[in-house]
């Protein structure tokens, strides 16, 4: 970590850079803003995950506490309790979850992985830690099975063995089922892996045992063989017991289910196929797909339930997964929507021996999670509560706002509500266990993620939850194109055809104007309104924007148009061709001509209904220029106090005026540098009478041709050379890195750009590898030269001091490029009221005020004692309310001057590689401080923390930085995060009191906090899993099963797996790891499950000791009586005859 030093500041107060000046000899600016925020307010820990786990694997639920384990192929375990009741653990090999097991009711969790090792998981804390782990070396774990109230875990093996662990020493028994013992001697060929073991439900002392080759055993546990054998000729995928513990059935690969009386082992009683086609001449039914899961669960009052995945006919034309229930005469196939991983039924009673009773099936989809209520007619789903549809479309951008005006999280509620569907089931969510957090930092924090259907999603994530608040969909601003006379159905994976996916947003929650920009260079404005409404003609307005004054396009040779400034047109001035269809995806016309003039999208031109929510303000279309596409859009802002948007490519910048409708600036970025008045000047790019052609599918097939050229850029091996922020393959690695070094590579200090042209590309890529941390040239561009342009990479609004010149601040708009550059545009805006809609607004350019390594992330501007300056703002109100009742926000009148000479305001810019804090109005840099020059910088923003303000940074290295303002001093520097996936440079996202945010995954949002006292009240705000309860009764066994010893029949698992009586492992076998927190391991096992078994053991050893000498005093007491009685009895046969004076 670098520390303070002020000889370093007054090296960059004598820093020359360009457009800077040197500071006021003497000013000493710590004399005038003093820094409360010091390193120990700092702290970096991960605070919750949200989201579907991504690719899942395992699943397990306990039926008492109702708590629900996940398990995913890259180790992960994910715990589900009620709605806002979750928790993310992680094993540290990152190995595939294949099996989970609840200890029911004891707050434990047993975990199988894909490398052969076994761990136990304590939920009795907050955040679950390994408690035990074992290590299987020679043998490969395929099944696990832990019966209910049992200590002893059963592992079946690859080999066929089957091998037994005591959960609380976490140690083998000596006991071991051999393959070999199992199957008939007579057989001469390996069994192969168990696929199933399960104890019968009514004998604690026979467990059966499921070989894959279709052999099933019933092992006597106490005689140690083998009682019955059941050979099938289809392999075993699962089995079920029915409760009495009579018979059982199997699913198998050929597609039917196979039901077998235990004591009946020459045959199955009953063989069907539920989905085969049954033949009339008798034979047997084709086969079908493997039925792959089956569970057979009873009720008292009516017929079992069969529940099964898989086994459709290999005709049937649904290619979706199905779950199939099979009640009575009853057969419903229920398709899903993804793969089913895995599915359990969840039933009233934990006891196996009892009758089930059955009233939800949970399944797993491969990426959705889905509970069927089974007790009401046409199993409706339950309506999930967790916030599990973040993938729904896949997220192309992410922004995170903490504390935000209070009433915006009931307002986004509120309309939100009205798009929920129907058809759920009235019942309450089944997996409701474990406990709310009782943390008291809680304020506003709002997500808002951007999708690849052009869907905007708002979340409500304060306290460490996350709901979905509402829903807006801006594809229904587009006509859509339809396949085959249908409309196409979303899909989960981004494809190269999504022209309606969000590139970029700019909202303001205090005014709730959203600006939205798409990858098909649209950008749509959007007013919040609680009123339904129905816009006759959606306003739009068409914008032609090319970087150099060379690309001006030749003259028409039908003739000369006038040079017509870009207004507002209709949606049917899209041009259709003459029978009103869009024509094929051509770059050119049908007379050999360049398109020109032609948006991407055609606008709906039909009245559009708007519900309550975001309402479209205003739609602008970046047109094609002489053939080529427009350039997409690369950074956004808006102002609601002075009604501007603002939009910016590789071809310059267009400020537009959304209440006049109107474009007020539009010109490419090397002419901004020019002092001449841009307002003033003539449209560089004349509007050009449009050409027949069709938007929508020209940009479509350009979108194509980026996939090819993106393709063949992927096809070769893509990394980064040491200092340089190009591509290189190895053919060239001596020539680039020599170009690099002589700083003749015009891309080599703007890693920005490529990122963001890499990142928009992938958006196109199904198929892109995210874990590869590579950069190509954007698929958008066709040459380095067009690379080389100067884009605009932010934008800020603000009051402020434009000029030297300036004594009091005034309305500007200051943007950064990737060359590093920060212009200045000072706004002259009319009167508010009807002058504000009739008179123009004047722009005009002020030109540089710094220049910075590497392209600008950032600005944020404080006053003079160092506070943060918010942009202004227009407060929220109804936009469809009469026009008394309208009220717009009047601009604050400006503070009196200050002294001559003295500076009112600091301009804070952080780029890829710098920041810098500069004076306002003197443009004197005061503050200089290299982040990084082995690496750059991803995202930084300027974050108001709760004992002052700071600015935050997150590096390509993985480092998460912060600095304090105004003095750039460093007070935290974690390498917390290698950049391995660039999903992370997307989406990770900083926001007030120490809050920060990433996709972790395509479907998995990770929330970390960089705040001390986040950290410090992180325990109590989490929730608890583990609630203590009473474990339900076991069920009567009757008077006549009791008489004649027809119940259930328990075993002392201790005498048979014990040391004593099944003797020591082979060490070699597996290896026994202790958990890897050392002595608050210890700690928490203590207080843990184990610790609770041991202690209830010796609570019960006590019990019975006690219970021994109350029956020896019982007995003395007894033997007491007995002789008292015998004397009693004595005496008086000795006085009985004899007269009262003879005593």
């Amino acid at each position: 970590m670098k520390k303070f030093n002020i000889r370093k500041v007054l090296d960059g107060l004598t820093a020359s850079s360009s457009g800077t000046a040197s500071p006021q000899p003497g000013t000493n600016q710590n004399d005038v803003i003093q820094e409360t925020l010091q390193s120990e307010h700092f702290q970096l820990c991960k605070t919750v995950r949200h989201g579907f786990p991504y690719q899942p694997s395992s699943m397990a639920f306990d039926p008492v506490q109702k708590i629900l384990a996940i398990g995913t192929q890259s180790g992960a375990v994910r715990l589900f309790g009620r709605a806002g009741v979750e928790c993310y653990c992680q094993h540290d090999s990152g190995a595939a979850v294949i099996q989970l097991q609840f200890l029911v009711n004891e707050g434990a969790l047993v975990s199988a992985l894909a490398d052969d090792s076994v761990h136990l998981w304590n939920l009795r804390q907050k955040q679950p830690a390994i408690l035990h782990t074992l290590k299987f070396n020679r043998e490969r774990i395929t099944f696990c099975h832990l019966p209910f109230q049992s200590k002893w875990l059963y592992i079946g093996t690859e080999k066929g063995n089957i091998h037994i662990v005591n959960v609380e020493s976490f140690t083998l028994s000596g006991y071991v089922i051999m393959w070999n013992k199992a199957i008939e001697l007579s057989s001469k060929s390996h069994p192969g892996p168990v696929v199933h073991i399960s104890d019968n439900p009514m004998d604690e002392g026979k467990i059966l045992i499921g070989f894959e080759c279709g052999t099933v055993v019933l092992w006597d546990l106490k005689c140690k063989k083998a009682d019955y054998r059941y050979n099938h000729d289809e392999a075993i995928h699962s089995v079920a017991w029915h409760h009495e513990g009579k018979q059982f059935t199997c699913s198998h690969s050929d597609g039917t289910l196979t039901t077998w009386n235990v004591r009946v082992p020459a045959k199955p009683t009953i063989t069907i196929t539920p989905h085969g086609k049954q033949p009339k001449d008798g034979k047997k039914p084709e086969p079908c797909k493997p039925i792959l899961k089956v569970e057979y669960k009873t009720t008292r009052a009516g017929d079992a339930f069969v529940v099964m995945s898989g086994g459709l006919s290999y005709d049937t034309g649904c290619r979706r997964s199905c779950l199939t229930v099979m009640h009575g005469k009853s057969t419903a196939v229920l398709e899903m929507d993804y793969p089913i991983v895995d599915f359990l039924t969840l039933c009233e009673t934990p006891y196996p021996n009892d009758f089930q009773e059955p009233y939800a099936v949970v399944v797993l989809l491969e990426k959705d999670l889905v509970v069927i209520d089974l007790e009401q007619i046409g199993y409706p789903i339950f309506e999930n509560p967790y916030p599990l549809s973040i993938h729904e479309s896949p997220v192309t951008c992410v922004e995170y706002f903490a504390d935000c005006p209070p009433e915006l999280i009931p307002a986004l509620y509120s309309v939100g509500s009205r798009q929920k569907r129907q058809g759920y089931s009235k019942k309450e969510w089944p997996i409701s266990g474990g406990n709310w957090g009782q943390g008291t930092l809680s304020y506003p924090e709002i997500i808002v993620t951007g999708h690849a259907d052009g869907s905007i999603k708002f979340w409500d994530a304060s306290a460490i939850m996350l709901q979905v608040l509402y829903k807006l969909k801006t594809a229904k601003v587009f006509e859509k194109a339809l396949k085959g006379g249908k409309e196409e159905k979303p899909s989960t994976e981004i494809v190269d055809e999504d022209p309606f996916a969000i590139q970029t947003l700019s909202w303001c929650p205090e005014s709730r104007m959203l600006c939205v920009a798409g990858v098909s260079a649209h950008v749509i404005i959007y007013r919040f309104s609680k009123q339904e409404m129905t816009t006759e003609v959606v306003q739009l307005l068409e914008v032609r924007m090319q970087g150099e004054l060379n690309d001006v396009d030749s003259p028409d040779p039908a003739g000369d148009h006038p040079p017509t400034p870009s207004t507002p047109v209709p949606p049917s001035s899209s041009s259709p061709t003459q029978d009103g269809e869009p024509p094929e995806a051509q770059p050119f016309t049908s007379d050999d001509r360049p398109r020109d003039n032609v948006p991407g999208l055609k606008v709906w031109s039909a009245p559009l209904k708007q519900s309550p929510g975001y309402q479209v303000e205003l739609v602008i279309q970046l047109v094609w220029v002489s053939g080529e596409p427009p350039q997409q859009i690369t950074s956004l802002a808006v102002s609601s106090s002075d009604g501007l948007v603002v939009f910016g490519n590789s071809s310059g910048l267009a400020v537009v005026d959304y209440l006049q409708k109107s474009l007020l600036l539009n010109m490419s970025t090397s002419e901004l540098y020019s002092p001449s008045d841009p307002y003033q000047r003539q449209p560089q790019s004349p509007r050009k009478t449009r050409q027949p052609s069709g938007g929508e599918g020209s940009m479509r097939s350009h979108l194509n041709v980026q996939l090819r050229v993106l393709n063949e850029l992927m096809s070769t091996e893509v990394f980064l050379l040491p200092g340089s922020t190009t591509p290189t393959n190895s053919d060239d690695e001596h020539k680039q890195k020599r170009f690099i070094e002589m700083g003749t590579h015009p891309l080599s200090y703007y890693p920005s750009l490529l990122l963001s042209l890499y990142l928009s590309s992938l958006h196109y890529h199904p198929d892109a590898k995210d874990s590869l941390f590579s950069r190509s040239r954007s698929s958008s561009v066709t040459s380095i030269e067009r690379e080389s342009r100067e884009a605009i990479s932010s934008f800020h609004f603000s009051e402020s001091f434009p000029r030297k010149t300036d004594s009091s601040p005034s309305p500007s708009l200051w943007l950064g490029t990737t060359q590093g550059t920060v212009l200045v545009l000072s706004l002259s805006l009319p009167p508010t009221g009807d002058q504000r809609l009739q008179q123009p607004v004047g722009v005009s350019s002020c030109g540089t005020l710094v220049r910075l390594k590497g392209g600008i992330l950032t600005m944020a501007f404080l006053d003079s004692l160092g506070a943060v300056l918010p942009p202004s703002y227009e407060p929220w109100s109804e936009p469809n309310a009469p026009d008394e009742e309208k009220t717009r926000r009047r601009r604050p009148a400006s503070p009196p001057p200050t002294q001559e000479g003295q500076d009112r305001q600091y301009a804070v810019v952080c780029s890829e590689k710098q920041a810098k804090v500069v004076g306002l109005p003197s443009q004197s840099c005061f503050f200089k401080h290299n982040i990084t020059e082995s690496s750059f910088v991803l995202r930084a923003d300027v974050v108001q923390m709760a004992a002052g303000l700071c600015l935050a940074c997150f590096c390509a290295n993985g480092h998460i930085m912060t600095l304090s303002l105004p003095s750039l001093r460093p007070l935290l520097d974690v390498n917390y995060l290698p950049l391995t996936d660039m999903r992370i440079a997307r989406t990770f996202c900083f926001s007030n009191l120490g809050q920060a945010m990433y996709l972790t995954s395509p479907t998995e949002i990770q929330r970390i906090t960089y705040s001390q006292e986040t950290c410090d009240n992180l325990q109590e705000m989490m929730g608890e899993l583990f609630t203590p309860l009473e474990t339900p009764e076991a069920p009567n066994r009757g008077f006549f099963k009791g008489l004649f010893g027809g119940g259930a029949q328990s075993l002392d698992r201790e005498d048979l797996f014990g040391e004593t009586a099944a003797g020591k492992a082979s060490r070699s076998l597996a290896q026994h790891i202790p958990g890897p927190q050392g002595m608050e391991g210890m700690k928490g096992a203590a207080s843990g499950v184990v610790g609770d078994l041991a202690r209830a053991r010796i609570a019960l050893d006590e019990r019975g000791q006690k219970l021994g000498e109350l029956e020896d005093r019982t007995a003395a007491m007894m033997a007491s009586a007995d002789s008292f009685s015998k004397h009693a009895h004595d005496m008086m046969l000795k006085y009985k005859d004899k007269k009262w004076y003879q005593l």
